[in-house]
């Protein structure tokens, strides 16, 4: 989830100076998609890039950079919103939320019948009812998801459920933690938040930067290499 994977990077995140970090110059979460999108384009041209000189951890660590960023915004969103917001917010979004859930419950125990070890571990999900628990569910439905794919797969599982399980797991907390009243230095979430950003794009570019080098002259595959959002 977005959490761990700001968990596993913090450190490096946070040790970048002052003078090293940018402001976005894009939606974030158009950062984070295009980022996301460039590491599946990216995967096929190893044996090109690498000898150009690209650090292939540079796009290992793609998806938990994006991860990290994605949890980032939705920490500093939720300190934007004073508690009577997201309060409102949390009763619109929340019901869809659990209704997602369900769903995914529902979709699980089907594609795990033959297997009691995994249809245990969703009946223990399924029990419990409190907002905190359903937040704690779709984190825990999305990672045995992702670790049982081909099961999934038999079903004919629409993984855009998973991706919203994990998005909405990460953003609800956010908004939930406010309505409940738990204070926040907005400054100093805006200042990691945007350390997130400066992180990921450090490794975006340095990838991009090699992509138009190797296929200056292949227009097919150096189109991967372009920022959709700033070629419109």
């Amino acid at each position: 989830m977005s959490k761990q994977d700001f968990e596993t990077l913090q450190e490096p995140i946070l040790a970048l100076r002052p003078e090293e970090v940018k402001i976005p110059n894009m939606p974030v979460h158009a950062s984070v998609q295009e980022a996301e999108d460039l590491f599946e384009w990216v995967q096929e041209d190893q044996e090109k890039l690498e000898p150009a000189g690209l650090d292939w951890q540079l796009v290992t660590d793609l998806p938990i950079r994006a991860g990290a960023l994605r949890y980032s915004e939705a920490i500093w969103n939720r300190d934007s919103l004073t508690q009577e917001e997201a309060q409102k917010e949390w009763k619109v979004k929340s019901p869809e939320a659990f209704d997602l859930r369900d769903v995914l419950v529902h979709d699980f125990t089907h594609a795990f019948r033959r297997r009691s070890d995994l249809t245990n571990k969703v009946r223990a999900i399924r029990e419990g009812g409190t907002n905190s628990d359903m937040l704690q569910d779709l984190n825990n439905l999305y990672q045995l998801g992702m670790d049982n794919k081909p099961l999934l797969d038999a079903i004919g599982f629409d993984w855009a459920k998973l991706e919203q399980a994990r998005t909405w797991s990460d953003e609800l907390a956010s908004i939930l933690a406010k309505a409940n009243g738990e204070r926040f230095d907005m400054e100093d979430t805006k200042v990691i938040r945007d350390k997130a950003y400066t992180y990921l794009k450090e490794a975006v570019d340095e990838i991009r930067l090699h992509g138009k080098y190797v296929f200056w002259r292949d227009d097919n595959r150096r189109q991967g290499y372009i920022s959709k959002y700033h070629n419109r």
